[in-house]
């Protein structure tokens, strides 16, 4: 037994070598380069590929079947002068046996050098195409031109059962210095990724596989560079269609036209799921950084195979949103203060679709404003959004644009005009009245962005405890806008300004050429007086304001809008003061003059309370007609008819005061009404700047000659009636009263 033991391994010590005196002679009597032109040819035949081995070829066959290729080039076998990739090595070895047993053992795969220039054409074609299926074979010659083989005479080959993947085992793969050009002629644009080195570490399935990867890319249009880098530990399963890359960290710097000439620096973290058999794609763990902007979430993409649809939720920690777009060349227009978008947080979940994406739970947070709800966009392609929003507090006159200088300078060179109107008129107002109105008060600069309204798709539902407009601050505000293709439509912006209560709803037609608004506002138990110091007017009148009205007007400016507005309202005041305009001290001069008497005492006051004010306006081309002007005044009662110039902000009214008493417990005897005013209409002049309230009222004197005339007509009536008496008959005292009035 030991001679048979001896015998059998002298015979497979023999074979052995046998078998390496084979290899030793197969690698170095037979050289590969020698068969460059059949290599060529087969891969022209098996793959459409044009193969050009400019350099030598290496090789080893036990127990490792190795392989080197030097300086190489490839193109597709339908046009071998435009090759797509040339390389400088690549080299690769496998143990032979594991072969055998449909297992893949390799040793280091290096790839150095690699090029690959992929080019589109004007009509779409690549220069790639084709490669990987045999050459069209020849017709034989037996077969006429132009016929095809029938099914017959070719059957179909019966299905096979699927082969066993073959088990990778591969000790490392490492790609130097390689780079990928894209060009489409049709477009114009390129991708290029360069300097790309990839290294891995062992590469088995079912074992997490320690990889690396950077380079550099760049486009065209628009003009971009980015450093970047990968890297994470992958896991594979092929029998199980399950991909993972654990650990995955993604960063780098970007620069370019889209940052306007500044660097981002981002960053991304987390682990990332591929499972095929249930179509699902998960990012879990996400942490985003760019600049300073911090992101946390997580990501779920199911329905790979169908429509997939997106959910997941992200985070944002507080960040200077004014300095990150800056820092990423976003210009933000000019806003009236500059300590805006200081401080930026949201919370939200998400949900979407290739075409959509809706974030719910909405929490978010901006400067000293908070506001929650739901925000979606259904439809990318119609740039529709959806808009569902509570919050606590929105000054949104901070994010408007200031003021503009010159329209400062004019309103400050009106307000002295009007200011010298009232120094001229005094207390008393004894001057003359200006001859013409002030000058124009309204802006020529378009207000709306016309075509973005024509375009926009919108529905938004907006709710604020607190909000300001225009320095108006309003509580308890609700809103409801729907905009469709150029058709605005405020269904209802409602609330509280100064404790009273407003109502809105109007239309924007946008579809014409010039544009079409109308408007319902109701106002109930406002301030006036508030309203016109908001707006940091000297307010003439104070008092709660109703209104309600129609309005109509066109155009896309303040002047358009005013210069064609036309409509109706019901006006009234009540609890009103007419400030600084002593109209009772004037009417007393008025009746001290008719009774040829001098007023003893000062004036006991600057204003004029009345209980209520109302009349109507009918508008015409922003000329305000107001036929029925009605105030009441413990006292008195006025009556007026006149006009409002809303074109020049300017006033024309005459008004008429009844004497229907004095109600003072100590009245100047000068002033004492006696029978013959009570009844009579004192004749006033309102004329002027609006801003100059009722200082731009006198007494009208040419109407104040017919009051007198009458005083006089009636006491002569009294001397007639008084000599006469029954003397003569009533026609004939008749006949002289018509005549003395005449």
């Amino acid at each position: 037994m030991k001679a048979l033991g001896k015998i059998l391994g002298l015979f497979l010590l023999g074979l052995l070598l046998i078998i390496v005196a084979l290899g030793f002679a197969l690698t170095h009597l037979f050289d590969p380069n020698d068969y460059k032109d059949e290599i060529r040819q087969l891969a022209r035949d098996k793959a459409n590929l044009d193969l050009t081995l400019k350099g030598e070829i290496g090789w080893s066959l036990f127990p490792w079947l190795g392989l080197e290729l030097h300086d190489a080039t490839l193109a597709s076998a339908a046009s071998p002068d435009k090759p797509f990739a040339d390389l400088r090595m690549l080299g690769l070895s496998v143990r032979v046996m594991p072969l055998l047993r449909k297992q893949v053992q390799m040793s280091d795969i290096r790839v150095e050098g690699l090029n690959l220039t992929l080019q589109r054409d004007e009509n779409g074609h690549g220069n790639w195409e084709g490669i990987g299926r045999p050459a069209q074979a020849s017709a034989t010659p037996g077969d006429a031109p132009g016929t095809a083989s029938t099914p017959a005479d070719n059957p179909p080959t019966p299905p096979e059962h699927p082969a066993q993947p073959l088990k990778l085992d591969i000790d490392s793969l490492s790609v130097n210095d390689a780079r990928i050009d894209y060009h489409d002629a049709k477009s114009g644009r390129q991708y290029n990724v360069e300097s790309v080195q990839l290294s891995t570490g062992a590469i088995r399935e079912g074992a997490s596989i320690p990889l690396k990867l950077s380079g550099f890319f760049g486009t065209n249009q628009p003009v971009l560079r980015a450093k970047t880098e990968l890297s994470g530990k992958l896991r594979f399963d092929r029998a199980l269609r399950r991909y993972q890359l654990e650990d995955a960290k993604f960063g780098g710097e970007a620069s370019g036209e889209p940052l306007g000439g500044k660097t981002l620096t981002f960053s991304a973290q987390g682990q990332l799921l591929l499972d095929q058999a249930a179509q699902v794609a998960e990012w879990n763990g996400l942490k985003l950084s760019a600049n300073q902007l911090r992101l946390l979430g997580e990501l779920k993409l199911r329905d790979l195979d169908k429509a997939p649809k997106l959910e997941g939720g992200l985070s944002i920690a507080p960040f200077d949103l004014r300095e990150f777009l800056a820092g990423v060349g976003v210009e933000l227009p000019a806003m009236a203060d500059a300590k805006t978008l200081g401080s930026f947080e949201l919370s939200s979940r998400l949900s979407g679709s290739a075409d959509s994406l809706a974030l719910e739970e909405l929490n978010l947070k901006l400067d000293d404003s908070r506001f929650s709800g739901r925000v979606a966009a259904p439809d990318f392609a119609r740039q529709a959004l959806r808009v569902q929003l509570k919050g606590d507090r929105l000054d949104l006159d901070r994010y408007l644009p200031p003021k503009d200088k010159d329209a400062k300078g004019a309103g400050a060179a009106r307000q002295a005009e009007v200011q010298g109107s009232v120094a001229d008129a005094g207390v008393a107002g004894t001057t003359p009245l200006p001859d013409a109105p002030t000058q124009q008060a309204w802006s020529e600069a378009p207000l709306l962005p016309l075509e973005r309204l024509r375009k926009l798709d919108l529905e938004a539902s907006l709710s604020f405890d607190q909000f300001t407009l225009d320095r108006l601050p309003m509580e308890s505000v609700t809103l409801e806008l729907e905009s469709k293709a150029g058709l605005t439509t405020l269904k209802q912006l409602r609330g509280e300004l100064f404790n009273g209560k407003f109502d809105l709803d109007a239309t924007l037609d946008a579809r014409p050429a010039v544009p079409l608004l109308s408007l319902h506002p109701q106002l109930s138990g406002v301030p006036l007086e508030k309203i016109l110091q908001a707006h940091q007017e000297k307010p003439p009148v104070k008092g709660l304001l109703a209104l309600d009205g129609n309005f109509r007007a066109q155009g896309n400016s303040q002047k358009a809008w005013i210069d064609s507005l036309d409509g109706t309202a019901n006006v009234a005041l009540q609890k009103g003061v007419l400030l600084d305009a002593n109209l009772e001290q004037q009417l007393c001069q008025g009746i001290a003059t008719l009774n040829r008497k001098t007023l003893s005492g000062e004036p006991r006051g600057r204003d004029t309370p009345f209980e209520e004010l109302k009349g109507t306006l009918n508008i015409r081309n922003g000329v305000a007609s107001n036929p029925d002007l009605k105030v009441r005044i413990p006292g008195l009662t006025v009556n007026g008819e006149g006009d409002l110039d809303l074109r020049v902000l300017g006033m024309d009214y005459r008004v008429g005061i009844v004497i229907e008493g004095d109600q003072r417990e100590m009245p100047d005897p000068a002033c004492q009404v006696n029978k013959r005013y009570v009844g009579l209409e004192w004749p006033l002049r309102c004329r002027g700047p609006l801003e100059l309230g009722a200082k731009a009222c006198r007494v009208d004197k040419e109407g104040l000659g017919k009051v007198a005339a009458k005083l006089a007509g009636d006491k002569l009536n009294e001397k007639i009636e008084e000599k006469l008496g029954d003397k003569v008959s009533p026609e004939l005292k008749d006949a002289l009263k018509g005549l003395f009035k005449r």
